[in-house]
């Protein structure tokens, strides 16, 4: 048993490993978090290796999602504040998030710490609020649970071209029955959340010959983060970097010269005079 875990570790630490992030932020966290209501869904852009499999497989740049509910002191059920502070040692008004981590399991740890990354905000539209609630209680049930461990190696084998593997080793990543019923990933536990109210992400529908129309619920471990950002239940809403002029119209902002930036960042933008060249359009046509 002590070598697999040792692999695991291993092989945990190598899929989580984080990249430089290149270019700039583009989403204003302290605006984020002034609006975000419990029971709203954080994406992620990650930088990490298991980031680049879950993008590869989901073919969207959002490869983790986090489930936010708010500050300790805005939850009324004193249960449920004690239990988050069982695993959450800060501030009451701190905004916190609940997430699940690949070698970390089920957490819960406040917003802040996404400060610089590109985040996107999925709203379930018209969710009531007692059902709000019973979506955050659910997730906070869930803190401690252990990652799906079985999808370390899932993840991993995705980063080896198929041809070399055996066909018993390919990833049975997504699979109706992959992992453990106690074990959990970012979006199947949030997924499963939402099925406590019967809330519908992409859920299969169905016509019928009378017009009417048949919903069936989908497979929560088949839910990956993008399903937030594609379902037309949740509302994207989009915190950009506004500074103080935020609610200026596009044709008030103040551009500035590209002179001002680094050479590096003077290759990737212009000036506002620029227009294209009669020679760069022909070669878009």
């Amino acid at each position: 048993c002590l070598p697999i875990s040792w692999l695991s570790n291993l092989i945990t630490r190598f899929l989580n490993a984080e990249r430089s992030r290149q270019d700039l932020p583009r989403c204003d966290l302290s605006a984020l978090s002034r609006a975000a209501q419990s029971g709203d869904v954080i994406l992620l852009e990650g930088m990490s290796r298991v980031s680049d499999v879950i993008r590869w497989v989901t073919l969207s740049p959002w490869t983790h999602a986090a489930l936010f509910i708010g500050p300790l002191n805005q939850l009324a059920n004193p249960m449920l504040r004690e239990a988050v502070q069982a695993h959450y040692d800060g501030p009451v008004d701190e905004p916190l998030l609940i997430e699940s981590f690949l070698g970390r399991g089920t957490i819960v740890q406040p917003l802040r710490l996404y400060e610089g990354q590109h985040l996107r905000l999925a709203r379930p539209r018209d969710l009531k609020a007692p059902d709000a609630d019973r979506v955050v209680e659910y997730a906070i049930s869930r803190l401690g649970a252990a990652y799906d461990v079985r999808q370390i190696f899932d993840l991993l084998r995705f980063l080896f071209p198929w041809f070399i593997l055996p066909r018993r080793w390919r990833s049975s990543l997504f699979q109706l029955k992959t992992g453990k019923s106690t074990a959990t990933v970012c979006s199947t536990m949030i997924a499963e959340a939402f099925g406590q109210v019967h809330f519908p992400i992409l859920p299969l529908v169905l016509r019928q010959s009378d017009g009417s129309a048949r919903f069936y619920r989908r497979n929560p471990k088949l839910c990956t983060p993008s399903d937030f950002d594609y379902s037309p239940y949740f509302d994207i809403i989009k915190y950009p970097l506004t500074g103080n002029f935020s609610g200026t119209r596009y044709d008030q902002i103040d551009w500035h010269s590209m002179t001002e930036l680094t050479p590096q960042q003077q290759g990737l933008y212009v000036d506002q005079t620029f227009t294209a060249s009669q020679h760069d359009i022909q070669q878009i046509d």
